[in-house]
């Protein structure tokens, strides 16, 4: 890959890194096993369902699988989404679904706050959230010419070749205002039931997010287990909480602990054969700089070669997917992290137990083949 690196100098550095660990493509997405299928229209929500919502409880299945009620959305759910996106303990991207980003969300939340050990989206951890942030959670933005304007790229494949022609651009309005606002384009269309995201002028209902920094980051902890990045300040207080895809059994993310080197905004991907554990392809290939670049809009490099924490161009995939070693999070949460960290930070990777047989728990996923 290649990067512009800002590190210790004043002075942008170009350098050249082997793309070992990032840049591969993910799994398919999952299905869910039941609920409404991708191209069903969206679900209708209001502004004042989510403002007043309390997360219902989602029963436990039969057959030990998601129920179907984790593919509904659920008004007071993105309510707390929202309120954690800000907290900011990351649910991931807000969708209102139930799922295990925003259980950890609030299992961390819970212990770095006090009110004890747990993980349930219930009324308590609602009502203890909004009364430390009192502002709406939503919000209603005009639709500018800029924010519709392209040019767009094709959404993103595994054919580097054809994204290097095409552009890591966003894909779509929707797409650009989505991520603007931390949400998935499916409620965004479903809070907005209509509306045109071709036809500036529009006045569109979205979460009120809010992009605040954490202050100066001392600590990384990668947590393999619950997959996870946590960020702590000099003092050892917990300053934010990330959802993040790390690594596969196949090719893991590092172990032990190593050091932020510098931060690269709107970096490029290099693919190059001949420094590439994985195959894709013979030819060496650069996508352009895009949020829906390989590694998304920011890039913190490690100190080894290589490995970095970085966004990605799909947050629906965050902690649902393997990757080839590197650490994924959505655009926003990467971008908050990288203006908090200066080379040195400490970044340490924690493994997770060993598993009681081959191939059961998170830890024996399997990146896909290449």
């Amino acid at each position: 890959m290649s990067f512009r690196l800002t590190a210790a100098a004043p002075a942008l550095l170009l350098i050249t890194l082997g793309a070992a660990a990032c840049g591969a493509p993910e799994p398919p997405e999952q299905q869910p096993p039941s609920g409404r299928s991708a191209d069903a229209a969206p679900p209708v929500l209001t502004a004042d369902q989510i403002e007043t919502g309390v997360p219902r409880p989602v029963p436990s299945s039969p057959a030990g699988g998601p129920p179907p009620a984790a593919y509904a959305p659920d008004p007071g759910l993105v309510r707390l989404q929202i309120l954690l996106d800000r907290s900011p303990f990351s649910p991931g991207v807000i969708d209102g679904l139930a799922g295990d980003n925003t259980r950890q969300a609030i299992a961390a939340w819970r212990k770095a706050m006090g009110p004890g050990e747990g993980d349930a989206a219930d009324a308590a951890v609602l009502q203890r959230l909004a009364a430390a942030d009192t502002a709406p959670v939503m919000t209603r933005y005009v639709l500018t010419a800029a924010d519709l304007a392209g040019p767009f790229s094709p959404p993103p494949g595994a054919d580097l070749a054809a994204q290097a022609a095409g552009g890591a651009r966003y894909s779509s309005a929707r797409e650009r205002l989505a991520e603007r606002f931390h949400v998935t384009e499916a409620l965004l269309q479903g809070l907005n039931p209509g509306v045109d995201f071709r036809r500036p002028g529009q006045t569109i209902v979205v979460p009120a997010v809010a992009d605040r920094p954490l202050g100066e980051v001392a600590r990384i902890v990668v947590d393999k287990s619950d997959r996870s990045a946590r960020a702590f300040d000099a003092s050892g207080r917990l300053l934010a909480f990330y959802p993040a895809t790390i690594g596969s059994s196949e090719r893991p993310a590092p172990s032990g602990t190593l050091r932020v080197v510098g931060v690269a905004n709107e970096p490029d991907y290099t693919y190059d054969p001949a420094r590439l554990s994985y195959d894709r392809g013979d030819r060496k290939v650069v996508v352009p700089a895009g949020p829906n670049n390989p590694v998304g809009s920011v890039w913190i490099e490690l100190s080894r070669d290589s490995y970095g924490i970085h966004g990605t161009p799909d947050p629906s995939k965050i902690a649902k997917t393997a990757s080839n070693g590197c650490i994924r999070l959505t655009n926003w949460d990467a971008e908050q992290l990288a203006a908090s960290v200066k080379p040195g930070v400490e970044v340490r990777f924690i493994q997770p137990p060993p598993s009681p047989a081959a191939g059961e728990g998170r830890a024996q996923q399997k990146a896909p083949p290449e």
